[in-house]
């Protein structure tokens, strides 16, 4: 083997050389800067893609705590209607009672009126009953006629000592 032919340099191997960079500058042109080009492409998606998620979580986040910010609210508006309710209903029971109590004293009144009334009624005929026994009991121990205006006399005065002694006890 010839250690010049080893090491020296061929004119084939010079156009291997040249056909390889006129190769090499082909395919950069058609097919590394189409890949390279895909490939960003794709890159940017991608960067778009997480961005944009992140950008969806934080709206997500922001809309979460809005909606947990109008639930609270709609706690807190059910706790006020269902107190409102309460002192309502509270105030409506008072009310109730109230005129229940109005209603039986008035009844109570009534009564005692009626009841009043009833027994100046029952005296009434209690004494109208007794003038009535006193004459005749009158006329029989008188045995005579009397006239009116002593008759009504008569009853008029005993009706007195008779009321008096016995409403006084």
């Amino acid at each position: 083997m010839d250690f010049k032919s080893f090491i020296g340099i061929d004119i084939e191997l010079v156009f291997q050389w040249i056909n390889t960079l006129i190769l090499f500058l082909i395919m950069k042109k058609l097919l590394f800067k189409p890949v390279s080009g895909f490939m960003q492409k794709r890159r940017d998606e991608i960067a778009n893609s997480f961005k944009e998620a992140e950008e969806a979580e934080v709206r997500a986040n922001e809309m979460r705590k809005e909606y947990e910010l109008k639930i609270e609210k709609a706690k807190a508006e059910a706790r006020e209607i269902v107190q409102d309710a309460s002192h309502k209903a509270q105030g409506k029971a008072d009310e109730i009672v109230k005129d229940a109590r109005e209603e039986a004293n008035r009844l109570m009144d009534k009564a005692q009126i009626e009841i009043a009334r009833e027994k100046q009624k029952v005296l009434n005929e209690l004494k109208d009953e007794i003038s009535n026994m006193a004459v005749l009991a009158a006329s029989k121990v008188i045995s005579k006629d009397i006239d009116k205006n002593d008759h009504e006399k008569l009853i008029h005065d005993f009706i007195q000592e008779v009321g008096e002694a016995q409403w006084q006890n």
